[in-house]
């Protein structure tokens, strides 16, 4: 499904942006499901639902209220909508880390992250493998874009071939902040590129990749469905920071019964006790 130039620009660069990566009545479910989250959140004044591991799984911006809604995030939405679960399983998203990882694949874990009009969510520059350890890192974040993504509402910064540096530490005396040092990011300033493009567009992303996001200063949504995917013959080193009853579920291909190593060493992540990433940072997790 994939080119030969697209599969080269992944390995070369860390990213890869993809059109048309759903159908339109797709796209259409998803975003009107999220709306009626949207809506269901006017009603709550914190972070309300329950996730597998007994956190929130909406989680409200601070300043939310029935006149400006700022639910930011839906943790594993897949359990609790079937067009959610469908997409996860289904989408071309799956044949294309599926190509790119040249294994079978299993589902790590979903999220919805939104930026909705003024909201001053900004994350922080950081890696997703230091929150997710495997024993090997043939590991790919979906960034599938519900809205268009512009340069004005808050996209995905990244900085291209960075998945093939070092692992950079996110705990800073002693806090697991989420986020590389303010050096590390300086030092990378003049390398990033901003993802765009149309609803329905998904990014590919290496989970060792530098990025992060500004805030949304638009007048339109941002919001991106999550979802990552992690090769077949990994284990899982820490818990999941975002478990469900998908997680390890086996979406394309075949058990191997082996797995597979690769040498690298890193600090383990801390396990989050509050609704979201948020806990650490203004963001800290992919989107």
């Amino acid at each position: 499904m994939l080119t030969q130039a697209q599969k080269d620009q992944f390995d070369r660069d860390g990213f890869l942006v993809v059109e048309d990566a759903v159908p339109s009545e797709t796209l259409g479910a998803l975003r009107a499901v999220f709306a009626e989250w949207v809506e269901e959140s006017k009603n709550h004044t914190k972070d309300y639902g329950e996730t597998l591991d007994k956190r929130p799984r909406f989680d409200l911006q601070p300043g939310h209220n029935a006149e400006t809604p700022g639910l930011r995030r839906v943790q594993s939405p897949e359990e609790v909508s079937d067009v959610f679960a469908s997409t996860m399983r289904e989408a071309a998203t799956v044949d294309y880390c599926a190509e790119l990882l040249g294994t079978g694949i299993r589902f790590h874990h979903g999220k919805v992250n939104s930026k909705l009009p003024g909201t001053a969510t900004k994350v922080k520059f950081h890696q997703d493998f230091p929150f997710e350890p495997m024993t090997n890192d043939d590991m790919i974040t979906c960034l599938l874009f519900m809205d268009d993504v512009t340069l004005e509402n808050g996209p995905l910064e990244v900085v291209p071939g960075t998945h093939k540096g070092p692992l950079y530490a996110h705990w800073h005396d002693g806090v697991f902040t989420g986020a590389v040092a303010d050096d590390v990011q300086a030092e990378h300033e003049g390398d990033i590129v901003k993802c765009t493009g149309p609803a329905g567009a998904v990014c590919l992303m290496h989970a060792r990749l530098l990025h992060g996001s500004a805030p949304n200063l638009s007048s339109s949504p941002r919001t991106l469905y999550i979802t990552t995917y992690y090769a077949e013959d990994a284990i899982e080193l820490s818990p999941n920071h975002l478990p469900s009853t998908f997680t390890h579920e086996l979406v394309r291909g075949t058990p191997s019964g082996r797995v597979r190593c690769t040498p690298y060493e890193m600090a383990l992540p801390e396990v989050p006790k509050g609704t979201s990433f948020f806990a650490q940072q203004e963001g800290s997790d992919a989107g």
